[in-house]
């Protein structure tokens, strides 16, 4: 089992390294090495495209006709991608699919899959050892499609209900562009809302269901009108810091004690990753709407980017990530006494992620849209290491 556990880490460590290699690699292309196109979902992302009259606007065309960034706007691309899906292509169909389930969110919840996993295990005494894998691993692998079809429902929705704030700020994405008609969009959507919970249901715990349904009632809410909880920014944030910071987390360690047979309790990791990714996830959602601050003032879409601006809201944000990781570290600290932490990854680990913040935050230029999109990068980039932290702490 050991072995297994091995392989576990170094699929983490894999993902956090690529995260951080290729957060805006290009989509997947018949231009691009097979370095780097294997295996699909590790090609990313992810951010838009927009600026206000003040900020100065990038738009980069790819070197292959047949590939283009999503983050950049790429009509050619786009124009070739939309003839092939209408000559029948199945590879520009799944390319289309593949950009609708926004691979930067995907990325982030299979992080946290695995991560919680393997923290349920060490946290769980001979659970490893005596683990029936036989069951285990397929019941793993059902939670994670489980998860992903909840994550193509909330990101699907968003886009079909901002289509024309999206030919805005995100035109890279499939509904926006036109790669993708709504119908299709619809049917993904809706397909990922019955399977999801009904695999859900089966296959987990009663309380596991009810989590789950709530977290797909909320993300919806959060695009579809006439609630639409995305119009303000206290209820936007509080969306996705519980579906991405707490529900996410607590979900698959629960899951993951259930499967082994072991009583849940709130262990000092499990308490701290669940309050830490809450935070971390309220900075998000509100570093998210940096980059789409023309198409949210035309639409009148009320975040504190089209109040404040970009660079008061990448102070604050900054400010309290770095408080968080301030908060990471005296945790640390403080339980020195009860052993209840590992201190080099605890301390030390926060004190490097702080300050690779800092360092990146002075990079900050907010009248750049490319600099804006690389801060924004950075801060996805330091969320997926934190899974990686978690498996050490």
């Amino acid at each position: 089992m050991s072995q297994i556990f091995r392989i576990m880490i170094s699929w983490i460590i894999g993902l956090v390294y690529l995260s951080t290699s290729y957060a805006f690699a290009p989509s997947v292309g018949t231009g691009m090495s097979s370095r780097i196109a294997s295996p699909l979902f590790f090609q990313t992302i992810r951010n838009p495209i927009s600026g206000s009259s003040r900020i100065r606007k990038s738009r980069r065309h790819s070197d292959s006709p047949n590939m283009s960034v999503e983050g950049d706007f790429d009509p050619e691309a786009i124009s070739k991608a939309k003839e092939a899906i209408d000559s029948g292509s199945i590879k520009a169909k799944f390319n289309a699919l593949y950009k609708f389930t926004r691979p930067h969110t995907i990325r982030g919840s299979i992080l946290a899959s695995i991560a919680g996993t393997i923290r349920a295990l060490v946290d769980t005494p001979g659970s490893i050892a005596n683990a029936n894998w036989g069951i285990m691993l397929p019941r793993a692998f059902i939670g994670m499609i489980s998860l992903l079809l909840g994550n193509v429902f909330i990101v699907g929705i968003n886009q079909i209900y901002d289509k024309e704030i999206d030919e805005m700020n995100k035109p890279f994405l499939p509904v926006a562009s036109g790669e993708m008609t709504k119908s299709t969009a619809w049917a993904a959507v809706l397909s990922s809302l019955v399977v999801g919970p009904i695999l859900v249901k089966k296959f987990f715990p009663p309380l596991l269901f009810q989590l789950y349904s709530f977290g797909l009632f909320i993300g919806g809410i959060y695009s579809v009108p006439p609630i639409r909880t995305k119009k303000n920014p206290v209820l936007a944030g509080l969306t996705i810091a519980t579906v991405r910071g707490f529900l996410l987390n607590f979900g698959v360690y629960y899951a993951v004690k259930d499967a082994v047979g072991a009583p849940f309790g709130w262990s000092p990791k499990v308490a701290f990753i669940a309050r830490f990714m809450t935070a971390f996830a309220s900075i998000i959602a509100i570093t998210k709407d940096l980059p789409d601050v023309e198409g949210d003032k035309a639409y009148q879409i009320d975040t504190l980017a089209t109040r404040l601006g970009v660079k008061r809201i990448a102070q604050g944000a900054t400010l309290c990530l770095g408080a968080n990781y301030i908060h990471a570290i005296l945790t640390g600290v403080l339980a020195k006494s009860s052993a209840a932490f590992r201190m080099i990854p605890m301390i030390g680990g926060h004190l490097a992620l702080a300050a690779m913040l800092v360092f990146r935050y002075k990079q900050l230029d907010p009248e750049s849209m490319p600099s804006i999109k690389k801060y924004y990068k950075h801060i996805w980039d330091l969320f997926y290491l934190e899974y990686g932290l978690y498996t050490l702490i």
